[in-house]
């Protein structure tokens, strides 16, 4: 079937090609790559990924050019899905001969409900669902695939057994060329990375046991299962050979650095290769390992950083300590690796006073540039059936993720924290960590390294006090 992959389109400046980890408007606009697209469209011949939220199509826009495909594959999360299912129903009208079906944590986590929640949808794929997307492009029949929730002709949903997850990572094709065959490259972004970018996985699931974190627990699984190290580096050649234009590489698995070894391998590579790269770790790599990816052209690190408060950590089963972060950052400084950070308001256990102690800790190791969320308890996490079972969410409560506008809200509540309280907290907390002379300072410094580096930070200057404003209100 000729097969469209879609992210539809939403408010103004979601981070729709994030949509695994965090479906919000961020403090200064960015987005990501919609890899999870990509690699199915990478199987499936002749398809194509549209990224409505990316190229700033309106709602008429990409309905005109969905309907003419037969087969359209859109990536959907929770706070997304009730815009994703009205675009869905019309496109439906416009073509009631076309196939429509779903993808991402929501529906992989809740299939039967959004199966019901609108006729449009004919199929949800579960699990990982490269494969199962594959097959449903061939025409295979809906009975016959693993992995795949649909509603049969009488109208009964039905849900297949379960597709096993992924073992061998370089049966994958390359994503890269679906971005160059498929995707504007100038249209992703964000304030950390250099400008164009490339991200992509070297690899999928995550050891760590985060209760709060979206897609191991959904959809990727909690073994970190790679590629292997020679794969990775050809695809990272076939970008610098075909897409010169790409300042810096991203690895956006959950956490790269779990298999030193194997990332040392990786960075000794790149440094070959003579390419500029970033990825994510948890703040615990070594020294060691971190002299060797910085000698070999890593720019900057992804981390989590949560909490300052050691209890909530453990909560949370983060699996790390603050101690032990503290002395990564002082690693990562004095080797000359940038690093941003991200935190978390409202983990179980957080009080008022343990918020003021996480925004010391945060000026304390200080990140070059830090994100902050507030505590989100989506379907599927552990995070979510705590909160159920302590009182601090209604179980079949409609989750109010992000407001109408694309601001993040404060879904949990405790009886000595109001969702208020938490809410106001993360404009606080931005306020002290970036109003400070000494963080001002290291912005000037680096906005005067060039006048791109100055036009880049000018604008997300006014992009961040404009959310502030929107947070406030």
């Amino acid at each position: 079937m000729k097969t469209l992959f879609l992210q539809a389109p939403s408010y103004d400046g979601f981070d729709g090609g994030a949509g695994s980890r965090y479906q919000a408007k961020r403090e200064v606009r960015s987005f990501w790559y919609p890899t999870w697209l990509a690699q199915p469209a990478a199987l499936v011949p002749d398809s194509r990924v549209l990224d409505a939220t990316a190229d700033g199509l309106s709602v008429e826009a990409a309905l005109d050019i969905a309907s003419q495909y037969e087969l359209v594959v859109i990536h959907t999360s929770t706070p997304s899905f009730p815009t994703d299912a009205l675009f869905a129903q019309d496109l439906k009208k416009r073509k009631p001969s076309l196939l429509i079906g779903m993808v991402g944590a929501k529906v992989a986590v809740d299939p039967h409900n959004s199966l019901i929640a609108t006729e449009a949808i004919d199929f949800v794929c579960r699990e990982e669902f490269d494969y199962t997307c594959k097959e449903i492009s061939e025409g295979k029949p809906f009975s016959q695939i693993l992995g795949l929730s649909y509603r049969a002709p009488d109208g009964s949903i039905e849900h297949n057994e379960a597709r096993p997850i992924l073992e061998n990572m370089d049966e994958l094709p390359f994503v890269a060329p679906i971005y160059k065959r498929d995707l504007t490259i100038k249209n992703y972004f964000n304030g950390y990375l250099k400008h164009p970018y490339v991200s992509l996985y070297t690899g999928r699931g995550c050891r760590s046991k985060c209760t709060f974190c979206l897609w191991p627990q959904t959809v990727g699984g909690h073994r970190y299962r790679v590629r292997s190290v020679e794969n990775v580096l050809e695809e990272v050649k076939w970008i610098r050979d075909n897409m010169p234009e790409v300042k810096e590489i991203m690895f956006d698995d959950d956490t790269f650095t779990d298999f030193k070894p194997r990332a040392e391998e990786i960075a000794r590579g790149m440094g070959k290769l003579g390419v500029t790269w970033s990825c994510n770790a948890k703040a615990n790599v070594p020294y060691s390992t971190l002299k060797i990816m910085k000698e070999n052209g890593l720019r900057l690190l992804l981390v989590g950083y949560e909490s300052g408060d050691d209890q909530i950590l453990l909560n949370v089963k983060k699996g790390l300590r603050t101690d032990i972060a503290r002395r990564f950052a002082q690693d990562c400084r004095t080797l000359g690796i940038k690093v941003h950070g991200t935190f978390i308001i409202g983990l179980p256990g957080e009080t008022q006073e343990t918020i003021q102690k996480t925004i010391e800790y945060a000026k304390e190791i200080n990140p070059l540039t830090i994100q902050v969320s507030l505590a989100a308890p989506y379907p599927g996490t552990r995070l979510y059936n705590q909160a159920v079972e302590s009182g601090w969410l209604a179980e079949n409560k409609v989750i109010n993720l992000v407001s109408k506008q694309g601001v993040q809200l404060a879904a949990i509540g405790y009886p000595h924290l109001s969702r208020d309280e938490m809410y106001h907290q993360l404009e606080n907390f931005y306020k002290r960590f970036y109003f400070r002379p000494s963080k001002i300072w290291e912005i000037l410094r680096e906005m005067l390294t060039s006048w791109d580096m100055m036009k880049r930070r000018l604008r997300e200057g006014v992009e961040f006090f404009r959310f502030l404003r929107a947070h406030e209100a």
